[in-house]
Parts: C-alpha cells; structure tokens; sequence
C-alpha cells in the first residue's frame, strides 16, 4: 500500500429530525462531509454519521463556514417554533379557562342549590364555557397565522444566509486556490 491510497478521516455524529435529515445531508456534503450511514433514533430524529478527508485543503475556513451554517440553521428551527409558539400559550390558557367556565356551569346545575335561577344560571354558564371551548381553535389559528405572515420574510433571509453559505463552502471544495 503506497502513501497515496491511505487517507485519513475525521469522524463525526450529529441527530437530527428525520423530516430535515435531507437537509442536514446538504449542509454537510457542502461542506466536505460524506455520509457513511444513516439510523434512525428514537422518537422521529435520524443519526447521520459523517467523515471527511483530514488533508482537505480549505478545512478551518471549511470549518468556520460549517459553524455559521449550523448557527443560521439554528435560527431558523427557533424562528419555525416561534411561528405557533406564542397561540399554543394563549390557546393552552384560554382553554383552560373556557373549561373552567363549562364546570362551574356544570357544578350550578348539578347541585340545584339556588333553585330555578341557579339551574338556569347553570346552563347559561355551561352553554358559554362550550361556546369559549369552540372558538378557541379559531384564535389560535388566526393568531398562527399572524405569527406566521410577521416571521416568514425572516425565515426567508436565514434560508437565503444559509444557502449563500452551503455555496461557498461548495465553491471551496470545488476550488484548488489558496
């Protein structure tokens, strides 16, 4: 076996989910990693694992790149999670008390204690919590949706960041300068 034919590798494992495994592949194959398997992990993510060429001309600046596209890939999961975060807490809060209403409607009925008017009470109450338990959804999506409409042209610049610099790291490796 000649120098030549023996190279040395750099190992590395990173999980991801698995409806962005594809994505995952991309940003590392530009920048010099090859993936040598594929298992899937518990509760839906994927482990890729990877290898890359230790004499990889360009590597700290391969390595540099690498980190900046990890971070803007970063942003843009939290920006995606933001998009509903903010109507699941109020959805989860408003349910809450719109359950609250339609018991203590239910606990007036049930225990009849103010006679006819209690009764009535009752149900007038019991009849609100459901109207409240039935809106809620409602809200919560028009409020994603506004989250959304506010926080999709900043998704776009980080997808745009990450993809100028998936080319870079791409160009690197295609060229022999430097």
């Amino acid at each position: 076996m000649s120098d030549k034919d023996f190279v040395t590798y750099e190992y590395m494992a990173k999980t991801g989910k698995a409806e962005e495994s594809a994505r995952l592949a991309d940003l590392y194959e530009a920048f010099g990693w090859e993936i040598v398997s594929s298992a899937p992990s518990a509760l839906s993510s994927v482990t890729l694992s990877l290898r890359r060429d230790r004499k990889l001309k360009h590597r700290a600046e391969l390595r540099r790149l690498q980190g900046q596209a990890e971070n803007v890939l970063q942003t843009i999961r939290r920006l995606n999670g933001a998009k509903t975060f903010g109507a699941r807490v109020f959805s989860y809060i408003f349910g809450a008390i719109a359950a609250l209403v339609l018991g203590g409607g239910m606990c007036l009925v049930m225990l009849n204690a103010g006679g006819v008017a209690g009764f009535a009470g009752g149900i007038v109450l019991g009849v609100a919590g459901i109207v409240l338990c039935c809106v809620n959804y409602p809200m919560y999506k028009k409020i994603s949706q506004k989250n959304t409409a506010r926080l999709m042209p900043v998704i776009e610049e980080n997808e745009e960041k990450l993809s100028n610099l998936l080319e870079q790291g791409n160009d690197l490796l295609s060229t022999e300068l430097i």
